[in-house]
């Protein structure tokens, strides 16, 4: 499920998206990204809202819990894959469901990723060891 257009910078700062229902999951994850790793992060706690913030905050990576109480996951995907503010966006399902066919799912709705909860922060930090293609490359 690994989308092309990223390549290996481990040093480079990321704008992320972290959506999950659990607000403690959101606020520890966004800690971890921002403090000691210098990311930029938004959280959210359902699909709508992660749909709202992603459209003013163009995010490069999403960590996107699949268990949401409104739109599921896999509906947010679909939906980013869509817009222009995160049609690239490197898309990382994150569920506590992790059979081939969950993930097949998750790749046809169009992440690139998948980590089974809970995600240690190695599992994490492999995630922003990517950047995008150097400009003028194509895809």
């Amino acid at each position: 499920m690994n989308n092309s257009a990223w390549k290996p910078s481990p040093t480079t700062s990321r704008r992320v998206l972290v959506v999950d229902d659990n607000p403690g999951s959101t606020q520890v994850m966004g800690l971890l990204l921002k403090k000691f790793w210098g990311h930029t992060v938004e959280t959210a706690n359902d699909g709508r809202t992660a749909l709202e913030i992603a459209a003013r905050f163009a995010p490069e990576i999403v960590l996107l819990d699949i268990g949401l109480p409104d739109l599921n996951g896999f509906e947010v995907a679909r939906r980013m894959r869509a817009e222009p503010a995160t049609a690239d966006a490197l898309l990382v399902a994150v569920t506590g469901f992790s059979g081939e066919k969950e993930r097949l799912k998750a790749a046809e709705a169009g992440f690139d990723e998948h980590l089974t909860k809970p995600a240690g922060a190695q599992d994490v930090e492999r995630l922003f060891s990517h950047s995008r293609l150097t400009p003028g490359s194509e895809r």
